[in-house]
């Protein structure tokens, strides 16, 4: 194949553009990721707060079959 120097020029500038969405899209999902990690971490010292003021509460449980 024949490229010229405008079509080397719009595949560069082509495959720079996707590039550069795909590192924006990778670091906003990062950026999600570490927010549900945090809100992880909070539920689970939510819950731990939970079990000291009330340490019976959701411990055990009856199961009959």
């Amino acid at each position: 194949m024949d490229f010229g120097f405008t079509d080397l020029s719009v595949s560069l500038n082509t495959s720079n553009t996707i590039n550069d969405y795909s590192v924006k899209m990778l670091a906003k999902t990062m950026d999600v990721n570490e927010q549900m990690g945090q809100n992880l971490v909070q539920m689970i010292d939510s819950a731990a707060m939970e079990r000291s003021v009330n340490p019976s509460v959701g411990a055990n449980f009856d199961m009959t079959v």
